[in-house]
């Protein structure tokens, strides 16, 4: 694995293409409950006028109560709009073959409406480092592939910087597996619906560490509303194995913002150092 000490920073750098990197151009009411409906009270009839004598007055009544016998029928509660449901429990599959299956036919959400594919994941099955990014954007929902754009290319440098590449000893998928439209923030229902397959993918992975790329990936994996400055830095643990986890910056972002190069840097030799020695210090 490469060495992150002189004299092989420099070539580390060189490979990663830090100072080559471009700047990318570029309810209703809630449910409302029917107020019970009072039957209309009835005056009592009069006195007959020849009974010689009438009962005493009656006491002060109370405000009418309806009949117990036949009430007037209750209208029926308005109901509110409802909450979306939740995707059915599915069986997801244990084994590669099968989980590749079922997630080319998914229809849990609605971003099966709008996909061209599923976009499934890549990279070595049993590789000690898994990178895991929000979800696929044009060229991925074209290709099948995760992270195959610019945004892949940059990804690709930065592994080769750590000595890692999707071919030799890294697996990458991605939060959802269909592309939301537009490139949106994948909504939490969709998220939701695609947690079953990243899960088995990290059991059947088993990495020693997962890399969560930008704010979506970082919030969705930490069930976090933190930005992503606050997310990056620590080391978590994900799910019930306790996997560690580190988070950083997204290929993309760095596209847009080259001078965060730097920390995204810092964020790579943890990583290395991690899956070297097991620890960040």
């Amino acid at each position: 694995m490469t060495s992150m000490h002189s004299p092989h920073r420099q070539q580390v750098l060189d490979a990663l293409g830090i100072e080559r990197w471009q700047l990318r151009a570029g309810g209703e009411p809630a449910e409302a409950v029917a107020e019970p409906v009072m039957a209309e009270a009835v005056a009592p009839p009069p006195a007959p006028a020849a009974r010689p004598a009438a009962p005493p007055p009656a006491a002060p009544r109370s405000p009418p109560v309806a009949p117990a016998a036949s009430p007037r029928p209750a209208a029926p509660p308005v109901q509110g709009r409802a909450a979306p449901a939740p995707a059915p429990l599915i069986e997801v599959p244990a084994d590669w073959e099968g989980l590749r299956a079922v997630v080319k036919d998914c229809r849990q959400c609605k971003l099966c409406q709008t996909r061209t594919q599923t976009v499934f994941g890549v990279g070595v099955e049993t590789a000690p480092l898994m990178v895991v990014g929000e979800g696929p954007g044009a060229d991925e929902d074209a290709q099948g592939e995760p992270f195959v754009g610019r945004a892949g290319k940059l990804l690709d440098e930065m592994l080769k910087a750590i000595g890692h590449s999707r071919r030799e000893n890294t697996y990458i998928a991605n939060v959802v597996k269909c592309r939301p439209p537009g490139n949106r923030d994948p909504e939490t229902d969709e998220v939701e619906s695609c947690r079953p397959y990243l899960e088995q993918q990290i059991r059947l992975v088993r990495p020693r560490l997962i890399v969560g790329l930008g704010r979506i990936a970082a919030q969705r994996l930490l069930n976090s509303t933190d930005p992503l400055s606050r997310l990056r830095g620590p080391l978590y643990h994900y799910g019930p194995d306790q996997t560690p986890l580190l988070i950083t910056y997204h290929p993309a972002y760095l596209l847009r913002s080259p001078r965060e190069k730097a920390k995204s840097w810092e964020d790579l030799k943890k990583v290395h150092r991690f899956l070297r020695t097991g620890s960040l210090t």
